[in-house]
Formats: structure tokens, C-alpha cells, sequence
């Protein structure tokens, strides 16, 4: 007896102090997009008229330990064994050994993208105009191109070909063999900020050769200057998404939907409480996203009772759907309005709902 009950001991406290390779995802906050937080509307727009809205359209997250955070051997079981959690690889949240920082970083970023992609998507559907160009995002340090080009710096055109998407820039630069020249026509990017604030049109260009290299990133060699391409836009009027402490691109969706919401007459709810998640793209396009399971839970503790479930995400889903949330499947913003149309008449048997696979 006494020797089983050292044993015992001896295991628990190895399951305490051994770290193990896993990290844990739960429910995190649910935002309704058109109400407040921490004081403020979550969507502000000035310039143009708006109407009141009603109901909720929910963004959803996601809570994850730190990159930092190493979880023992209890914890670990303890989170496989609770139903409202999920235990994973800690790569799978921190691949390459990414820092917090790093991570926070990266986070920001897509979160920034994704509401410029969701003001553009939902104003598309109003059919306002929104101007678009091709802009340097990133300059790699070290590259060819550090120094000679900026992020923001507009791209108008390379080797004399315009552009009009990213992927056009690195089409243009990889029909180059590794050190050539290359020639970028571009508004630096302090004259396209002035310009804009100005009003007017920017009023010069620029000539900037860069010499290419060869790529490094393991895949098929090529030509490479250093920089990432995207996209900038121009909006007719203001649009500000107040919400601190969140990251990733998985609202756009649902900030989407709250300015066409506040942007048209009536309610886009019908004052039922809709919760969803999903990436967006320009276009309208609706991506998957990570941890649907645990924004099914979080929306439903809230008292969701719809759920806009990306078609990529929906087996997933439907195989733990908590009892009371209905999962809607959508691959554009078109499918969401379309789906919201149904819910606010009350028309909901012949929602696409998401199913089990198998």
C-alpha cells in the first residue's frame, strides 16, 4: 500500500512538472459587430447616411495559450478530457518555433487586412465604388530591394507592363533570370499618402531598377527582388472597426455583414441573434478559419442561435453542434445575405445547413 501510494505520488508530480509539446484552444469573447465594446460602437462610419440596426451579428474567437506557455502532462490530459476544449500539437498554433511576438505581429496584420477586405466586399454589394491599387507590403530585409522600395510605395508598373493585381508583380519579376534588372514604376509611398489626404491625384512617378536574385525558400529557383505585393484601397467615406485585443483574419466576415447592416435600411437580422465566423476576401469570398468548435460553443453560450458556418469548416463543426445553434453554410457574403434574408422572415427549413461527413 505504502509503495502504490508513493508511485502514485511520484506520477502525479512528474505529470505536473514534465512539460509536453501541446498547446490548448477554447472559447474566447464573442463581439457583436453591431453593438459596443468597452464603451464604443465596434463599427463607426462618417460621411455617409446609416440606419439603426437590431439583433446581433457576432464575430467569434478563439482563446490559445502563449507560444511561451508550456503545458504539463495534467493539463494536457485534463484539456483532451474536457468537452469545451481542444488540445492540439503546440506547432500546429507556433510552427517553426514562431515567438509570441512574432505571432502577435503576424496576428495583427491579417486582422488588419481583413477589415479592409470586408469594408471592400460589403461595399461591393452596395455597388459604391471603392478605388483599388497594388501596393509593396513588405520589403524583405537584406533583399535586393531594400532601400530602393518601401511598403506603400504604389506599384503602377513593371518593365513598362501595368499591374493590376499582386500576383501580376511576381509574374512580371520571375520572367527574369537571377540577376537581371528590373524596373518598377512606382508613386513613392509619402506622395500617395498625401495625395489622398489632399483629395487629388498623385503627381509624380518613379523610375526604380533592382537587381534580382535568386530565390532561397527552398522551392523551384527563380528570380526574386525581396518584397511581397497587396492590395490598398481608397474608400469614399470613413469606416472604423474599434476593437482591440484580437487577431487574425476570421471576422471579416461578420464585419462585412455589420456595415451592410448599418449602411441599409431595415434590419439585416429581423432581431435574431446570428453568430458566425469566416475569412473574406475582396471579392466576397468566404474562407475557412481554425477552431470552429470552440466558436460554436463561446456564440452559443452567448445565445446564438444561427451560426455562419464557411463551407470548409462545416463537417467540422456539425460534428459537436451544441444543442440550440443552427450552423449556416456560406461560401460568399452573397450566401450570408441570402441566408440572413430567410432567418429575418422566419423561412429557416431550407437553410444550406452544415452536416457530419459520413
Amino acid at each position: 500500500m505504502l509503495a502504490s501510494t508513493l508511485m502514485l505520488i511520484a506520477l502525479l508530480c512528474a505529470g505536473v512538472l514534465i512539460p509536453v509539446p501541446y498547446a490548448e484552444l477554447s472559447p474566447g469573447p464573442t463581439v457583436n459587430t453591431l453593438g459596443e465594446h468597452d464603451g464604443e460602437p465596434v463599427l463607426q462610419i462618417a460621411g455617409r447616411k446609416t440606419y439603426p440596426t437590431t439583433g446581433h451579428l457576432n464575430m467569434t474567437t478563439v482563446r490559445v495559450t502563449s507560444a511561451d506557455y508550456r503545458m504539463n502532462l495534467v493539463e494536457a490530459v485534463y484539456g483532451w478530457l474536457a468537452h469545451d476544449n481542444k488540445v492540439v500539437p503546440h506547432e500546429t498554433l507556433y510552427p517553426d518555433g514562431k515567438t509570441e511576438e512574432e505571432s502577435t505581429q503576424e496576428n495583427a496584420e491579417e486582422f488588419s487586412q481583413s477589415q479592409e477586405s470586408a469594408k471592400v466586399a460589403a461595399l461591393e454589394q452596395l455597388d459604391i465604388p471603392v478605388q483599388s491599387w497594388v501596393i509593396v507590403s513588405t520589403v524583405v530585409k537584406g533583399s535586393p530591394a531594400e532601400g530602393r522600395l518601401h511598403a506603400g510605395d504604389v506599384i503602377k508598373a513593371v518593365d513598362g507592363t501595368a499591374v493590376k493585381e499582386p500576383a501580376d508583380v511576381a509574374e512580371l519579376v520571375t520572367k527574369h533570370e537571377p540577376g537581371e534588372d528590373v524596373r518598377f514604376t512606382i508613386v513613392p509611398a509619402k506622395e500617395q499618402v498625401a495625395a489622398e489626404k489632399e483629395k487629388r491625384a498623385p503627381a509624380r512617378t518613379e523610375n526604380v531598377t533592382v537587381t534580382t536574385a535568386v530565390s532561397d525558400d527552398g522551392g523551384e529557383k527563380r528570380a526574386v527582388v525581396g518584397i511581397s505585393a497587396g492590395t490598398d484601397h481608397t474608400f469614399p467615406f470613413t469606416i472604423d472597426i474599434k476593437l482591440a485585443d484580437v487577431g487574425g483574419p476570421s471576422a471579416g466576415l461578420m464585419f462585412a455583414l455589420g456595415i451592410y447592416d448599418k449602411l441599409t435600411p431595415g434590419s439585416l437580422t429581423g432581431g435574431r441573434f446570428v453568430a458566425g465566423t469566416g475569412t473574406i476576401d475582396d471579392a466576397g469570398e468566404v474562407g475557412p478559419i481554425g477552431g470552429v468548435e470552440m466558436k460554436t460553443v463561446g456564440a452559443r453560450d452567448k445565445g446564438a442561435e444561427f451560426f455562419l458556418t464557411p463551407a470548409d469548416n462545416c463537417a467540422a463543426a456539425a460534428k459537436d453542434t451544441p444543442e440550440g445553434l443552427t450552423l449556416v453554410k456560406v461560401d460568399t457574403i452573397e450566401d450570408a445575405l441570402g441566408a440572413l434574408k430567410d432567418i429575418r422572415a422566419g423561412d429557416t427549413a431550407d437553410l444550406p445547413k452544415c452536416a457530419a461527413e459520413g
